[in-house]
């Protein structure tokens, strides 16, 4: 295996409004650490931005990870995360079972092997001189078959890795892949994020998923817009993609995007110290129209709270970043989460005594570390309670929801009656 593991790879990035990538630096291998270097040509170009700041800012030479970090956050917010990195570790291996760690192969092989497609405006090479894009083309349905012979643990075959490469640059744990509409779709040429479901879901995931992006949409936040479609009769969620930009001349270009766990300057172990404060007080400082993004993300934490979505992360916040300034991406992830009873907390702390209990009260009380007054934010969670109590039906008819589903979601993971206890 240690012949396989690569100790650089030259980053290719898009700059704004550009079509193709150019060469920005390289990425070095130093033990368990990461270091970054620009390369001259870039630093030449007037067009240049930063990767990211604080992290990279333009200058020659050595630049190691920030803090504790052993990659920059943007570097890492690039690599594919669990399913990603289990397909990779299987084309190497030839079968993965419970003994295998993703740990097995570095961060570089996986930036290095996955598909070239990947979320944001950055990809891996081997080269600086020559870009040859690393791509996989598959139906929806080749793609579903192939992750069903894959979770049932069967040999990687090269079919495996054509229909499955197209989901290795992707974050999350569960199986995704990247798809272009035909000129059969809706928007002939649009890029999306297919979603797939798997027989061993403890609950209709996809169309639980389905309904919290269709609630979240109705509420008025600002939200990637979804589709649900089928696949060898299994669930598929269509996500349409943020992170691509039509160009004038009828080219794409590429968005830079940061996680919030790269915004908050933390690792991946440092994950549960990242809090919507310590969000929040970056968005006052560095985000456009800060006012108006304080009072989204105040919207999006009270929404998770209504619909029982627990796993909001650092790592489901994100930015588009232009080389100057942020601005929130659009919402994802929306999903409702198994809830067997009363309790429940968000992942990220609310308040900044780091209360993150899922009760509106929570909010309330934190108003105005989102530039809310107290009045302010009960308005918005009367809204988003009336709308989502009369919208709820067509919702759940938009996602194809079953009675028994229906009875299973609501008052329990779609406001919960613990959601209004003040104490």
């Amino acid at each position: 295996m240690a012949a396989l593991t690569p100790t650089e790879a030259f980053v290719w990035v898009w700059l704004p409004g550009a079509p193709a990538p150019v060469p920005a630096g390289r990425v070095v291998a130093e033990g368990e650490i990461i270091t970054f270097y620009y390369g001259r040509s870039y630093l030449e170009r007037p067009e240049a931005i930063p990767l990211y700041l604080p992290e990279l800012p333009l200058q020659r030479g050595r630049q190691r990870p920030r803090g504790a970090m052993r990659v920059a956050g943007v570097i890492r917010d690039a690599g594919p995360d669990a399913w990603g990195q289990r397909v990779i570790l299987a084309r190497h291996l030839g079968r993965l079972d419970h003994s295998h760690d993703t740990a097995e192969l570095g961060l570089l092989t996986y930036l290095l092997e996955s598909h070239s497609d990947r979320i944001g405006a950055l990809d891996f090479q081997d080269r600086s001189d020559v870009y040859v894009p690393r791509s996989g083309s598959a139906t929806l349905t080749e793609v579903q078959a192939a992750t069903e012979k894959f979770l049932a643990g069967e040999q990687f075959s090269p079919d495996l890795d054509e229909a499955l490469m197209r989901g290795t640059s992707i974050g999350g744990a569960r199986p995704k892949v990247l798809l272009r509409e035909t000129g059969d779709g809706p928007a002939p040429g649009r890029e999306l994020i297919a979603k797939l479901s798997t027989q061993t879901d403890p609950y209709p995931v996809v169309r639980a998923e389905a309904v919290g992006m269709d609630l979240a949409a109705r509420v008025g936040l600002n939200v990637a817009s979804t589709a649900l479609t089928q696949a060898l009769g299994r669930d598929v969620l269509l996500v349409e993609r943020f992170d691509r930009a039509p160009l004038p001349d009828g080219g794409e270009g590429r968005r830079l995007v940061v996680s919030g766990l790269t915004l908050l300057e933390l690792d991946e172990v440092e994950g549960r110290w990242a809090t919507y404060p310590a969000l929040a007080d970056l968005i006052r400082a560095r985000f456009t129209d800060p006012d108006a993004t304080l009072r989204e993300l105040f919207s999006r934490i009270v929404f998770n709270i209504c619909v029982s979505n627990t796993d909001d992360h650092a790592r489901n916040h994100a930015a588009f970043w232009d080389g100057e300034q942020l601005t929130l991406t659009p919402a994802y992830d929306l999903c409702p989460q198994l809830r067997s009873g009363e309790t429940a907390a968000q992942a990220m702390a609310i308040s900044r005594d780091g209360r993150r209990d899922s009760r509106f009260a929570t909010c309330v009380d934190a108003a105005e570390t989102y530039h809310l007054t107290r009045a302010q934010a009960a308005d918005i969670i009367e809204h988003q309670i009336t709308v989502i109590t009369e919208e709820w039906g067509a919702a759940a008819d938009a996602a194809g929801l079953t009675d028994a589903d229906r009875e299973q979601m609501w008052g329990r993971q779609i406001l919960n009656p613990a959601v209004h206890h003040t104490e």
